[in-house]
């Protein structure tokens, strides 16, 4: 037993050999979260996405230099993702939750102009949504685009007119 605690460590003065073993064992338990947690939680970066990740950063890395109990950090740890898992099958269910949690996408050009109250909405400034434009699209010619969104997840989006739109014009 003494062995044990010798390697493992307490408080927050452990030797480096110590807090690499903490490391390993952080990084393996982290990897049975994220399996736990859903692919989607390191996808798909949408708000509630985004939180669990910074969260499990922020919560085990305690663990690793023995600023929180070892146990308290994955228990902790094992809540988030479980009640990440659990809103995200909810949010599948429920648009109202959906919405809440994730918010809508916004438009912020369309019909050949931009909705300005819609670019204050985003807090963007038309110049950004130029520089996506050019470096997604690989255009700064509006005319060949139908609308332009500012998605959930805080990407901005292109929808680029068909052929009968184009010619049209």
């Amino acid at each position: 037993m003494e062995n044990i605690v010798e390697l493992w460590g307490y408080g927050p003065s452990l030797t480096v050999v110590q807090m690499t073993i903490r490391g390993i064992i952080v990084f393996l338990l982290a990897i049975v979260l994220i399996r736990i947690s859903g692919r989607r939680s390191f996808g798909m970066g949408s708000p509630v996405d985004n939180i669990i990740v910074i969260l499990l950063g922020a919560i085990l890395s305690r663990a690793v230099v023995g600023a929180s109990p070892f146990l308290g950090v994955m228990t902790t740890c094992t809540a988030i993702v479980l009640l990440h898992r659990f809103l995200s099958w909810y949010k599948m269910k429920s648009n109202y939750l959906n919405r809440l949690l994730e918010g809508k996408r916004i438009i912020i050009f369309e019909d050949g102009r931009f909705i300005q109250e819609n670019l204050d909405r985003a807090l963007l400034h038309r110049d950004d949504v130029m520089q996506e434009l050019r470096k997604n699209a690989h255009t700064d010619n509006l005319r060949n685009i139908s609308n332009i969104s500012i998605e959930r997840s805080g990407e901005i989006s292109f929808v680029k007119k068909d052929d009968s739109e184009i010619n049209s014009y």
